[in-house]
């Protein structure tokens, strides 16, 4: 890499979302925590009118003229690195010719938001070595406007949120609407506890149209029941009985309950009581996903009932679904046997073997 003198580098994390699914966009409540896996950009100086982005997992890097910076002009990963820069030019940030190497080690499609950690990780050390001055949360607005409208995945701003705010030992618990935000103490190792993360390997899709199908059905549910939002439907059985649609009745359900174990699940950690007792939130997070929301998998299901099976204390689906990973609450000292019976879950259903690992609550994004 040209002008090592110059190099700024920051890494942005993964995320999981502890629970808190498909509530960002309906102005709802999350809960995630940061992982130790994460994107490094890494940021040059460079002649030129074009910007240069390279990954250590492409054979080939690619270079973009900034005269032709524009929604559907870069496809693949580099669009995540020049929709950055194209959403920060449009705020009226003077970014020139830059070149952007990446790395990193978020499992791509597994849910963890590794297009989030790529965006966000490009914002800061853009913001770093321009001198830009903004503040974090103007970096999720350009990242969000990133994904959203230059790659055009119409996501909330639930991943950028985490891979920006998330501090280590915390979760993050973010109202969607306000932006208000407080951590939230997660220490799983004082209580005993692992949170693990199953990678089914079935790969995590939104761009093929099923999450902004879902997106539609609450905005027309919000139209129909005369709210701005989900998030400000009141009575669940009154709002039910309005609408005469079964798909949009089972759409609000899981979101207004989602929301609801959300708040169920930060009144539990704050009052200072076993942490396992979020479990049961967990799983009845995932029935919801499943049966309300439509939007699990075979493997994921597989994952969650395996896990439960082995003793987990709670196991859900997370990210955005349709493929990706499940999450599964568990006793330190019975990680070892959950992994095993999901992963002979996995083999009796001839599916390919799942990849497991350990969530710890982690920073956002740092200077490296």
């Amino acid at each position: 890499m040209s002008g090592d003198e110059h190099l700024t580098r920051w890494r942005a994390p993964g995320r999981v979302n502890v629970i808190g699914e498909h509530t960002d966009y309906n102005d709802g409540f999350v809960l995630p925590i940061a992982l130790p896996v994460g994107v490094t950009a890494a940021v040059t100086d460079r002649t030129g009118d074009a910007l240069l982005a390279r990954s250590t997992a492409e054979d080939e890097p690619v270079e973009i003229p900034l005269a032709k910076l524009e929604p559907g002009a870069v496809e693949g990963w580099a669009a995540y690195v020049a929709g950055v820069v194209w959403a920060l030019r449009g705020r009226g940030s003077d970014v020139p010719a830059v070149e952007i190497a990446l790395d990193g080690d978020v499992p791509y499609g597994a849910g963890l938001s590794s297009s989030a950690a790529l965006e966000c990780a490009v914002a800061t050390a853009l913001n770093d070595h321009l001198d830009l001055g903004l503040a974090r949360e103007t970096l999720i607005e350009v990242t969000r406007s990133c994904e959203n409208d230059f790659v055009g995945v119409p996501t909330g701003a639930l991943d950028q949120s985490a891979s920006l705010l998330c501090e280590a030992g915390a979760a993050l618990l973010l109202d969607c609407r306000s932006g208000e935000r407080r951590q939230v103490p997660l220490d799983l190792d004082a209580a005993g506890l692992a949170l693990l993360v199953v990678d089914t390997r079935a790969p995590h899709r939104l761009v093929d149209g099923e999450y902004a199908r879902r997106r539609a059905d609450c905005a027309e549910a919000a139209r129909r029941l005369g709210v701005t939002a989900l998030r400000d439907v009141t009575d669940l059985d009154a709002a039910l009985a309005r609408l005469d649609d079964d798909r949009l009745r089972r759409r609000v359900r899981h979101v207004v309950t989602e929301n609801a174990r959300v708040l169920d699940t930060v009144a539990r950690l704050d009052d200072g009581g076993p942490i396992a007792a979020i479990g049961p939130l967990l799983s009845a997070s995932h029935a919801s996903l499943r049966d309300d929301y439509e939007v699990s998998s075979r493997e994921l299901d597989v994952a969650v009932e395996a896990a439960l099976g082995a003793g987990a204390h709670g196991a859900r689906m997370t990210g955005g679904g349709f493929g990706g990973s499940a999450i599964a609450l568990v006793d330190a000292g019975d990680s070892d046997d959950v992994t095993a019976a999901v992963e002979r879950a996995f083999a009796a259903a001839g599916l390919a073997a799942p990849a497991v690992f350990t969530a710890v609550p982690s920073a956002g994004a740092r200077r490296v």
